[in-house]
């Protein structure tokens, strides 16, 4: 089974940050509370008095969108908007950043599938598509995304699960392959990374098959910059495993490295 959620009235910080390009602005998603939050960074790395901004509404889902849960935050390449992963609102939203004030403002918003449970977003290297991971639908959308006003417009969505999967599932992350050629996201309850192929002419997704991520519900994994490497962190075996990338094929081959970690909540490449 997996984990339970935490109970209600626990420790609550921001399920996800993010820094903007000019290291002046951090931005937060608060899942439990429902709110995005912003504050300017200082010289001396503190940070003012978050700004907040509160999310209303619910979805479908009985018990995991009877609110809003914002649950990440992606700031866009030319560092120009924010957007904002509504799991609670099936929702993906846009604001306008300032990074001078650090403010947000909101531009537009665009609903998913109902009960698609939005959770993390990521760009292609160009800028012009935005991958969605939906948590409880564990599906992949795939987005044109218009840098003039932040726009986002729903072009395909993909199953993570390989066809006849019954279990318990919920997908978690997703990442671009720096070549912008292939995207992966992870599955918490079949417990592996799900592999697309990107049309270079098109930006269609093509499913290119699932590699068991090496240990139990592989919460969050990242790219190295280089493309040739993928490392797993996984939330319920105290476990970081290490994949070799094909940059051609896109391909995934664990190796025999290894760390004991536990609980792992995310993995980031220091550059």
């Amino acid at each position: 089974p997996l984990p339970p959620r935490p109970p209600a009235g626990s420790v609550n910080p921001p399920s996800h940050l993010a820094v903007d390009a000019t290291g002046r602005a951090l931005l937060a998603a608060n899942y439990r509370d429902g709110y995005v939050a912003s504050m300017r960074i200082q010289p001396d790395g503190t940070t003012d008095a978050p700004g907040t901004i509160p999310h209303e509404g619910r979805g479908p889902h009985p018990t995991r969108q009877e609110k809003p849960h914002p649950h990440s935050v992606t700031v866009s390449p030319d560092n120009r908007h924010v957007l904002v992963a509504d799991l609670g609102l099936d929702r993906i939203f846009t604001y306008a950043l300032d990074p001078a004030t650090a403010r947000l403002a909101v531009v537009t918003s665009i609903a998913t599938a109902p009960g698609a449970g939005p959770r993390h977003a990521a760009f292609s290297p160009d800028g012009r598509q935005v991958y969605v991971i939906n948590e409880l639908a564990g599906t992949l959308s795939r987005y044109d995304y218009d840098p003039a006003g932040g726009t986002l417009r729903h072009r395909q969505t993909v199953p993570t699960l390989p066809a006849g999967f019954t279990g318990e599932n919920l997908a978690a992350e997703v990442r671009v392959h720096p070549n912008g050629r292939f995207v992966y996201g992870s599955n918490r309850g079949h417990d592996s990374l799900a592999a697309f192929a990107v049309d270079a002419a098109t930006g269609a997704l093509t499913p290119l098959g699932h590699t068991p991520s090496g240990g139990r519900t592989p919460r969050n994994f990242a790219l190295s910059p280089d493309g040739r490497w993928l490392v797993c962190g996984h939330q319920d075996t105290p476990l970081v495993t290490v994949f070799r990338v094909d940059p051609a094929t896109g391909q995934l081959t664990r190796t025999p490295a290894a760390a004991a970690v536990p609980a792992v909540v995310c993995v980031l490449f220091h550059s």
